[in-house]
């Protein structure tokens, strides 16, 4: 079964958590969109899409929505005010300069060195990784959302990624309906815990290896 609203909210909020003021950030399409919702009111990051947004604000209530303002994923947006629109060269030139602080990305798999498959999906045809391998190779840092298992129940935080990946070693956190990983350079370490989770309950849908750290947050 997929995640609910629920669940899926309480991983936006948390991830929001790691944004600051003044920081430049991309957000994914999926679970990353919805970290739009749960800013602080006032806040002063700057949020930007691939296609040429600078500056997106909450998302739009029913009936509000501007056809010509969307994000990369094509689901409409807002503007804050001193937003600003650009091409989606100029747009991918922030990415590639290494100007992006933090990007936020769903995925399919990642590995216990932080590789990460975000963009083969078995059994449909995609067009590419799109923006994804840019993102990875060049934002300072790197949160991933995602369930923690499959439909079938078999774990997405592996030892070694079976799908092709996008990058290699490019996660730098990872955030599950279930629990909050780092990554280190010595592998996962499990930093919070979503009740009523418990540490069994993480061991035995996770593949890859991890560490607890020792100031482990429950999160209720």
């Amino acid at each position: 079964m997929g995640l609910g609203i629920g669940e899926r909210d309480k991983m936006a909020r948390r991830a929001a958590e790691e944004l600051k003021d003044r920081m430049l950030v991309n957000l994914g399409i999926g679970i990353p969109s919805l970290v739009i919702d749960h800013l602080p009111e006032g806040h002063l990051i700057m949020l930007h899409a691939e296609n040429g947004v600078l500056g997106m604000g909450e998302t739009p209530e029913p009936g509000k929505e501007d056809a010509n303002l969307c994000n990369a994923g094509g689901f409409p947006v807002t503007i804050r005010s001193g937003g600003s629109y650009c091409d989606s060269t100029v747009a991918f030139g922030m990415i590639r300069r290494g100007l992006i602080d933090v990007s936020i990305l769903g995925a399919l798999q990642v590995s216990e060195t932080g590789d990460l498959a975000n963009w083969i999906v078995p059994g449909k045809r995609v067009p590419g990784m799109g923006g994804a391998m840019d993102l990875a190779a060049k934002a300072r840092k790197l949160i991933v959302l995602m369930n923690h298992t499959e439909k079938t129940g078999q774990p997405k935080l592996l030892k070694k990624c079976s799908l092709p990946l996008t990058a290699k070693r490019c996660v730098h956190m990872v955030i599950t309906d279930k629990a909050v990983f780092s990554v280190a350079s010595s592998g996962l370490i499990l930093t919070d815990i979503f009740m009523p989770n418990t540490v069994d309950d993480i061991a035995r849908t996770t593949e890859a290896s991890f560490v607890i750290s020792e100031n482990l947050k429950v999160i209720d």
